[in-house]
């Protein structure tokens, strides 16, 4: 079982709070964004980081973090892209690998809209986790939590940070 702690866009911003709710998680994993390789380390810190780079990022981000991330937590098979759309509207750039070899749990960023959706199509849950930074036109802050348990996917928690300043 893996407690995982789930965030994205974060723009370059810390917030205290990314330690007191991810401390507990085993993973966490960043969909994108960072903005500094310093929020990648800070992050690193506090458990393992997993993660893909997003259209702000620098070279320094893009030498350590793929644009595309597939991997396996416990038994789920998880895809990560940064700019990814969501059911229905998936963008262009990750669309074929996703018909192609669906996997059970599909992680994106970019939009700042905090959405858990399932795809019946693929057989898939979606999640964008918001945006945890200050940058964008999101109007509050989030993260996410959740279990992976063998293949199973529950306990998810919307986390919200409150409204920009």
């Amino acid at each position: 079982m893996k407690r995982i702690g789930l965030l994205s866009d974060t723009h370059a911003y810390w917030d205290d709070r990314y330690v007191k709710y991810f401390s507990e998680c085993d993973e966490i994993w960043h969909a994108g964004d960072f903005g500094s390789m310093e929020i990648a380390d800070r992050l690193s810190e506090i458990a393992l980081l997993r993660g893909v780079y997003g259209n702000i990022d620098g070279h320094d981000i893009r030498m350590r973090f793929s644009e595309k991330y597939r991997f396996k937590c416990e038994e789920v098979e998880v895809l990560m892209k940064h700019i990814g759309g969501y059911p229905g509207r998936y963008d262009a750039s990750i669309r074929a690998s996703l018909f192609a070899r669906p996997p059970k749990l599909f992680i994106s960023g970019h939009s700042h809209i905090l959405k858990v959706q399932y795809d019946k199509t693929l057989d898939c849950l979606h999640i964008n986790p918001g945006a945890a930074g200050l940058y964008g036109f999101h109007k509050v802050r989030t993260l996410v939590r959740f279990t992976i348990d063998g293949a199973e996917i529950k306990d998810l928690e919307v986390i919200e940070l409150g409204e920009k300043k």
